[in-house]
């Protein structure tokens, strides 16, 4: 059985409130435009009043040929938290997002990444706690500026 490897922890300032930054990030059609791995999603599940509610998924379309991992929605507890899983082969990822508002009205998103990988690949978990934390963070960034532009 494979153990959950942290890959990455870290937080993302953004302008908006809480509420806003939820909301966008959650919503899988809203992914490409900020994900760089993403070229866009297909299959989506819509489950609830919200796009992103628990429930939801779809495929991530990626850059790499082949690689289409299929995502959930494990928890979606607005504006405070939002968990999606994806899973591909043998491998499984969870993103849990956190955001806490700030007192000049905006969000600081936190963002905490698992692998799981089976233990013959166990070396690629260690690349991607190496390569994950600045990748995430450039997107997270990207969605930080696009949001901005799109409230501001």
């Amino acid at each position: 059985m494979a153990v959950p490897r942290l890959i990455a922890d870290l937080t993302v300032p953004f302008a908006a409130p809480p509420e806003v930054v939820h909301a966008y990030l959650a919503d899988p059609a809203h992914r490409p435009e900020w994900q760089s791995s993403l070229r866009r999603v297909a299959a989506v599940t819509a489950v609830g009043d919200h796009a992103g509610d628990a429930g939801t998924s779809w495929e991530d379309v990626t850059v790499v040929p082949g690689v289409r991992p299929r995502m959930t929605v494990e928890a979606s507890e607005p504006p405070h938290r939002w968990v999606e899983a994806g899973t591909w082969r043998f491998v499984r990822a969870t993103l849990a997002m956190t955001y806490t508002p700030r007192a000049d009205g905006g969000t600081d998103a936190r963002a905490v990444a698992h692998l799981e990988v089976p233990g013959p690949l166990a070396p690629l978990a260690l690349a991607l706690r190496v390569a994950a934390p600045t990748a995430l963070r450039a997107d997270l960034r990207s969605a930080a500026r696009l949001l901005a532009r799109r409230t501001g």
